[in-house]
């Protein structure tokens, strides 16, 4: 059976329409079980804070009620797949973080979540229930990004094993997601269109989710000149089948994703992109609260370097910046697109343009992180990386270190003030 044969369109239909039915039952029976007036949303509070506890002190989620009720039908203790066990595997892939963990800041920004968003049911969930298009977008980033240490970050192959920070986040984001499927359910099933969009976070997007985290970003760091070989992306892609599997994933229960289901997958997946008002939003949003982070003179480079990663996108990837509404590049990028594709042309070009790009992606990477820690440096799911990390990456965490980057953002606030007056003044 070749490559293509083993995924059939006809695979993605059923991924579409199944959502995790043996975590479905178990969260449904438990919204059963409760009180009037305690619905989905209250109850997910709970989770949220329960596991984030669980994490910090490394130990499985058990927490008090009402959150108690819903690990104890868990088997959190589950081990690993027999197939996923390679110690040494495992630690060629979380190698990739490890060395390139700035650009992959970079890459979940620029490319892994406008790939998202151009999903229409996945922005409308992001967009309704998430509420990612107020006041909640970094959070969520956040905690997208805090997902990445978990599993990638922390140098450690027993981080996927039960109790560690990784498997946690593993399960806790099947109970989140069975939950965002009750929440659509109680407030949004007149207008959620089942046959077009099977259920919400369905297993069609859980496995474009996987390809997000791990081909997506190896596509953006090509783009950011940064070629992994074919063992680290292989060791990559592993790593990320380990925890598609404990995530409930279905196309990873039975062996993992390897470079063979690359290009049919990819090639499957090209046919979701489409524009939406949904995701328009959430793109202009995250532009706005990523922006903010910018230095003076820098606002633009992240719009800048989203069109830069998609330019030569396959599978219709390319499209994305433009069903998503992006802003135009600043205009010294614009010169650098051209030196890029001189580039292609003349091969000394090439080095010192990749050269430019990296610098300026390690600065965006670095930002990003930045901006994750001060957003979100308190409360109950806190934004935090590892010491070692944080000293590679040059990146203070202290309160005064905190503190002095807001003095900072509020001076490049009242500078860009009046221009953005300006342009928001109606013609």
């Amino acid at each position: 059976m070749n490559d293509h044969e083993r995924w059939p369109e006809e695979r993605f239909r059923q991924l579409r329409q199944q959502a995790d039915p043996d975590i479905d039952k178990v969260v449904a029976e438990y919204l059963d079980a409760q009180p009037a007036g305690s619905g989905p949303l209250e109850l997910v509070k709970a989770v949220i804070q329960e596991l984030a506890a669980a994490k910090r002190e490394a130990r499985a989620p058990s927490g008090e009620p009402p959150a108690s009720a819903i690990f104890a039908a868990i088997d959190f203790a589950a081990d690993l797949p027999d197939w996923g066990d390679d110690r040494e595997l495992l630690a060629r892939g979380q190698a990739v973080f490890a060395d390139y963990g700035l650009y992959q800041s970079a890459a979940l920004f620029c490319k892994c979540l406008p790939m998202a968003y151009v999903e229409v049911s996945s922005a409308k969930v992001l967009a309704n229930v998430s509420r990612l298009a107020t006041h909640s977008l970094t959070r969520r980033v956040a905690e997208t990004g805090q997902m990445l240490v978990d599993v990638m970050g922390l140098k450690a192959t027993n981080s996927l094993e039960p109790g560690r920070p990784g498997h946690t986040t593993a399960l806790g984001l099947r109970i989140l997601h069975s939950f965002v499927r009750a929440l659509v359910n109680e407030r949004f099933a007149d207008h959620w269109d089942t046959a077009r969009f099977g259920p919400p976070v369905n297993q069609e997007l859980l496995l474009a989710t996987i390809f997000d985290f791990s081909v997506v970003t190896w596509e953006a760091l090509e783009s950011m000149g940064v070629t992994l070989s074919a063992e680290q992306r292989a060791a990559h892609l592993y790593t990320w089948s380990v925890f598609g599997h404990l995530m409930g994933v279905e196309a990873c229960r039975d062996r993992p994703l390897t470079l063979e289901d690359v290009e049919p997958v990819s090639e499957r997946l090209g046919r979701l992109y489409e524009s939406s008002d949904e995701g328009r939003r959430l793109m202009a949003r995250l532009l706005e609260e990523m922006e903010e982070f910018m230095h003076l003179g820098w606002r633009k480079l992240p719009r800048s370097l989203v069109h830069w990663v998609f330019r030569d996108a396959k599978y219709g990837a390319d499209r994305v910046p433009e069903l998503l509404g992006v802003p135009k590049p600043a205009w010294w990028f614009t010169a650098l697109f051209a030196a890029g594709r001189a580039a292609n042309r003349h091969a000394a070009l090439a080095g010192p343009v990749d050269g430019v790009v990296r610098w300026l992606v390690r600065r965006l990477g670095r930002q990003i992180v930045v901006a994750l820690i001060d957003r979100n440096s308190d409360g109950q799911a806190a934004f935090r990386i590892p010491g070692d990390l944080a000293g590679a990456w040059r990146i203070k965490q202290s309160r005064s270190a905190v503190k002095t980057r807001e003095i900072r953002r509020t001076v490049r606030r009242k500078v860009r003030a009046p221009a953005r007056r300006l342009k928001e003044r109606p013609t």
